[in-house]
């Protein structure tokens, strides 16, 4: 559906647009172009995507736009950049340029931390989410465990205005406000105060290694310092898991998302540095090594 052919789509119904749409999206190499294409016209129309079965036909100005949204994530813009939304867990988080798309991948590691706050029945359990980016894991924390204290570092200045806007929006729903910080997350400096006291460290960094091919999704819209991590995509990893044992209370958790090539190399870190106890590396949906979680000794 290119822009020459948008006013044919006008009075089509939505189905045989979103038709079209899938056909295009997938040429141009689009991973999920069905899923894709019934987004953006439920966005257009305003409903869910559960309520598209039940709609008739675009408006000239609502084909249109669909043709449109349909351009851009055919030259690969994120869907979540077009929508303005991006769900994590039971939130949907603004997101857009200058901040990190949160992934689903990223909401099991989340989970795994929320189950064992759970299983440890702390009271005020205090968690550190190190490079937050959008808020996703410190927003989803406060909202399924409201007792907890969370806090949340991120350097990067278009990334925190997002995650202080998702945690405004969040408080005005009724979730706990959390604490953001802007500052480099592996800095001794950043939350000094809380050294030796937090329950529980989570992190979604940086770990591509320099040079490895990525979807242009990410390549050309994701910012570049939530992504490279060095030549072996470990270098800030490294660097984050001592700050997290300077915070982490003995006993306290430690949650590290990485790269599906780095379920063996991150253990093997983990388990050099002498700090940790219980290190496990745990799986995705697709069963690839997603995340490595241990225990402050």
């Amino acid at each position: 559906m290119s822009g020459a052919s948008r006013g044919t789509a006008a009075g089509l119904p939505v189905r045989e647009a979103v038709a079209g749409a899938v056909s295009r999206l997938g040429e141009a190499g689009v991973a999920s172009p069905r899923f894709d294409a019934e987004e953006l016209a439920a966005f257009v129309l305003g409903v869910s995507r559960s309520a598209l079965v039940a709609a008739g036909s675009f408006s000239a100005e609502q084909a249109d736009r669909f043709a449109g949204l349909v351009d851009e994530r055919a030259r690969r813009v994120p869907l979540q950049h077009l929508t303005g939304v991006a769900g994590f867990r039971y939130l949907e988080l603004a997101v857009g340029p200058g901040v990190f798309v949160p992934r689903p991948e990223t909401e099991l590691l989340a989970g795994w931390g929320l189950d064992t706050l759970r299983a440890a029945g702390l009271e005020r359990p205090v968690v550190v989410d190190l490079c937050t980016g959008s808020g996703a894991i410190a927003l989803a924390v406060a909202h399924e465990c409201p007792g907890a204290e969370v806090h949340g570092v991120e350097r990067e200045s278009h990334a925190i205005a997002w995650a202080r806007r998702n945690a405004g929006a969040r408080a005005s729903a009724g979730d706990p406000p959390i604490d953001l910080v802007q500052g480099d997350a592996t800095a001794g400096a950043v939350l000094a105060e809380l050294d030796g006291t937090v329950d529980l460290v989570l992190t979604n960094p940086p770990y591509v290694p320099d040079g490895a091919f990525v979807v242009p999704e990410v390549a050309e819209h994701d910012p570049g310092a939530a992504l490279w991590g060095g030549p072996d995509g470990l270098a800030v990893v490294r660097l984050l898991a001592d700050r997290a044992a300077a915070l982490l209370r003995p006993g306290g958790w430690l949650g590290i998302e990485h790269a599906d090539a780095q379920g063996e190399a991150l253990p093997r870190l983990l388990a050099a540095a002498g700090y940790w106890d219980d290190i496990a590396d745990h799986r995705d949906l697709a069963g690839r090594d997603r995340f490595t979680t241990a225990r402050r000794r």
